[in-house]
């Protein structure tokens, strides 16, 4: 063997190595759920907007026991500018949440961290507006990091792990690589990616593409 063939058999076995090095993971296919601007509330932020004792009524189901309720309402920003006809998620949490892309909270002119969903303290201030009244929020408004949902079983066939970060590609002419993505992993989820509107408008992908862990 000479010495080019012995560089082309060491590089065929390197290359091999670091295959199967990776237990598994890159190469993952996952759904994209493009994710628009939503609100979580408290029972007693429910009954401040919709009138005492109401109850969201179901409108679709969501994955992990959530779903999409009949119920909107409007959001309003610190210089007084709103976005109207904004789905509530139910069913009702402990504290109350908005999730809103960038575009919108440049649209109500609030600084609204980027944070995964329930991670709140020191976010910015926002106040809802329903038919019987208002809630003002001294925090809770947020744009929602970018994450992938996985059950138990897809982590353990692709090897992540809860807590996770990876890149994933998506898109076609107009594709990216999304960066920070983190891995959530729980029973009741299905795999999905959830991006907001901003991520999908960029990147001119549409809720159901696919995208992959790279």
């Amino acid at each position: 063997m000479n010495t080019y063939q012995n560089i082309e058999e060491i590089t065929r076995m390197v290359l091999q190595a670091m295959e199967s090095s990776g237990s598994g993971k890159g190469g993952v296919r996952v759904p994209i759920g493009v994710s628009a601007r939503h609100i979580h509330l408290t029972q007693e932020d429910v009954e401040k907007l919709f009138g005492e004792g109401y109850q969201l009524t179901k409108k679709s189901e969501l994955m992990g026991g959530q779903f999409a309720s009949n119920e909107q309402c409007t959001l309003v920003g610190l210089k007084l500018r709103a976005i109207e006809n904004v789905r509530i998620l139910g069913p009702v949490r402990s504290r109350s949440q908005v999730e809103i892309s960038a575009t919108d909270a440049r649209t109500l002119g609030v600084k609204a961290p980027i944070r995964q969903s329930g991670d709140i303290r020191g976010s910015a201030p926002i106040a809802l507006v329903g038919p019987k009244g208002a809630v003002y929020l001294q925090e809770g408004c947020i744009v929602a990091a970018r994450h992938i949902h996985m059950s138990a079983e897809d982590a353990r066939t692709s090897g992540y792990r809860d807590g996770d970060l990876v890149s994933v590609r998506m898109g076609n002419e107009r594709g990216a690589v999304l960066d920070q993505v983190k891995i959530r992993v729980d029973e009741s989820f299905t795999l999905e990616m959830h991006i907001d509107t901003d991520e999908a408008n960029a990147c001119q992908v549409r809720q159901g593409d696919m995208a992959t862990i790279i």
